[in-house]
């Protein structure tokens, strides 16, 4: 977390409810640190967009501060925040051409006239448009126009970017290349910008930190990294990438490890993460990559026969779902790195992993 006196982004106690009854944003205490590419990440309806409404000015907390450089911005209307933004549906006015577009947040800010088109044409620069700026934006493809108000919402260089899924409407190969562009003029320019995704790809990608909403509150705000190897809870390790998920009761705890008892496969060895007391519930994580095929014999603690129930080729890797001990579902991913990984469906196999790799979280 940033240190609370450098916070640019402050999130103080925040409470929002439209009816009085159900809160959509639960207590919500954030700190962003100035130039930091934070994303909110989570399902539809967990809190993240409202959040981000609110730090933009279009929705006001119903309880709660929240500050920007250290001053309250709760009673600040949105345009005089100084906070670019960027919408799914790109918000460009159809009848102007793409520099009166850039030029629009200028001239609301009086800029004269020699400096207005010094910045339009840096920031159509910026997003590789330099030869667009006489098109309207019925005239460009999707990912030009994103690029449009991106540059839009960059040319009066703002203090906060903000960023509501805007690659929600391109095809993946053009996503895929829009989130390298954004994160490359995040580094250049070193502006703080926060994003709003439910796509989980997107925020490993991009971010410097990723805060994972569910139910209106923050699960867990980690980098990338530690996000995906180190999920908090059971919400977290599903939502992150694909999981394995084996449900089971702790028979014994041994410092930061612990022993599972999984009904139809016996007992686990598996790392402590957020659990309670012996005899009580678990849910156990394991990533697919990390389940070894036809382990050395003793090279592991938890080996257990398996049989391949169907295999998919993906190229660079082998996805294969095998049935352990009556659990049909159970996924591992092959790495392709020395030819093609041979699996028939209705194979037996013996798979395996490592303690610290099975992570044991709270029962859901």
């Amino acid at each position: 977390m940033p240190d609370a006196n450098d916070a640019f982004v402050k999130f103080s106690d925040i409470q929002k409810t439209y009816d009085g009854e159900t809160l959509v944003v639960k207590d919500l205490n954030l700190e962003i640190a100035r130039g930091e590419f934070l994303t909110m990440l989570g399902p539809s309806g967990s809190g993240k967009t409202t959040t981000l409404m609110m730090l933009a000015g279009f929705e006001v907390a119903t309880q709660g501060c929240i500050l920007l450089e250290g001053r309250s911005i709760d009673h600040m209307p949105p345009h005089k925040r100084d906070i670019g933004m960027v919408f799914q549906n790109y918000a460009l006015f159809p009848h102007m051409t793409v520099e009166e577009n850039l030029a629009f947040p200028l001239k609301v800010r009086k800029l004269g006239r020699a400096e207005s088109e010094a910045r339009i044409k840096r920031a159509l620069d910026m997003v590789r448009l330099g030869a667009h700026g006489k098109r309207r934006p019925g005239q460009l493809s999707g990912g030009q126009q994103q690029r449009v108000a991106l540059a839009r919402a960059l040319v009066f260089d703002p203090k906060l970017v903000l960023m509501d899924e805007p690659l929600g409407a391109l095809d993946k190969q053009l996503r895929e290349q829009m989130q390298l562009e954004i994160k490359h003029i995040h580094e250049d320019l070193g502006v703080t910008l926060v994003y709003v995704t439910h796509d989980q790809s997107e925020a490993l990608t991009m971010s410097d930190r990723i805060a994972v909403f569910n139910d209106g509150a923050i699960q867990q705000i980690a980098a990338p990294a530690e996000l995906y190897e180190r999920p908090r809870n059971a919400f977290v390790a599903q939502f992150i990438g694909e999981n394995n998920r084996l449900h089971g009761k702790i028979v014994a705890m041994d410092g930061a490890t612990c022993k599972v008892e999984v009904l139809g496969v016996g007992d686990v060895q598996a790392l402590a993460v957020n659990v309670e007391a012996v005899g009580r519930p678990t849910e156990l994580s394991l990533r697919p990559e990390r389940v070894k095929l036809n382990p050395t014999p003793g090279s592991l603690p938890n080996v257990f026969t398996a049989r391949v129930a169907e295999v998919v080729y993906l190229g660079d890797h082998v996805r294969a779902r095998v049935s352990v001990c009556g659990h049909d579902g159970f996924v591992i991913k092959l790495p392709n790195s020395e030819g093609v990984v041979q699996l028939e469906p209705g194979t037996p196999i013996t798979i395996g992993w490592k303690t610290e790799d099975c992570l044991a979280l709270d029962a859901t």
